[in-house]
């Protein structure tokens, strides 16, 4: 079996903090990054903004070789609503920097130990929007190149032993969802009841299906998007 040590990016809150805590309690040691550090975090913590190159690649750098990184998941991201009239050149630059660049760096830091040890695991966390969603403009071409990164990572490193796969989430009950659309709220309201199941869904269930991807046992499966969103992403958006 491969060392358990699992690198993880935005774990402060939401997502990375459920996968956090997932995959601590199912033995791995647990590695994250966020610029914010997270309450009671489960593992070793780094304070980094991974939107800036220098900052990033550094600290990257000394966590793959410090625990020989075999695991790595991505979530560390941006939403920037915006229409197409009202996007701006700084908030796509920030916006693909953190969504996508990040993602990139980590792969390339951690890469050279998965190939050493000809096993690699790694999961981008992706979004539904990521095939299309209005007032979502630059975060929607962020998650879409996010499927498109998946997909051609898996390509080229299939033959190391290493899988490449994506989590896309649609909406999930986390601080900053509530933050824009209240519980009991008209608008929240109108949104649910465009989801198939009815309901939000839970942090620990995007958690469950990237504790999958990251698993010994997930070793055939490569270049593939896992929808965790109710529905939306067969029924169209909500």
């Amino acid at each position: 079996m491969a060392n358990k040590n699992v690198l993880i990016t935005g774990v402060s809150r939401g997502i990375g903090a459920a996968i956090a805590t997932q995959l601590a309690g199912q033995g791995y040691q647990v590695i994250g990054v966020s610029r914010s550090e997270p309450k009671d975090f489960p593992g070793r913590f780094y304070a980094a903004d991974l939107s800036e190159e220098k900052t990033a690649k550094a600290v990257l750098a000394e966590i793959a070789d410090e625990f020989k990184v075999l695991r790595l998941v991505h979530n560390a991201g941006l939403v920037a609503p915006a229409s197409i009239e009202d996007a701006t050149d700084a908030e796509f630059d920030a916006t693909m920097r953190l969504n996508v660049q990040a993602g990139i760096w980590a792969l390339q830091a951690t890469i050279p130990n998965m190939k050493a040890a000809s096993f690699g695991r790694v999961v981008m966390i992706g979004s539904r929007a990521g095939l299309g969603k209005a007032t979502r403009l630059i975060y929607s071409a962020s998650k879409a190149a996010i499927l498109g990164l998946t997909r051609s990572a898996a390509l080229e490193l299939a033959s190391h032993g290493i899988t490449v796969n994506n989590v896309a989430p649609g909406p999930i009950e986390t601080e900053l969802f509530a933050a824009n659309l209240p519980p009991g709220s008209p608008e929240r309201e109108a949104f649910v009841a465009n989801v198939p199941m009815h309901r939000m869904g839970q942090p620990q269930e995007v958690a469950a299906a990237a504790a999958y991807f990251v698993s010994d046992e997930a070793g055939f499966t490569t270049g593939q998007t896992m929808y965790v969103c109710g529905g939306l992403s067969v029924t169209g958006p909500a």
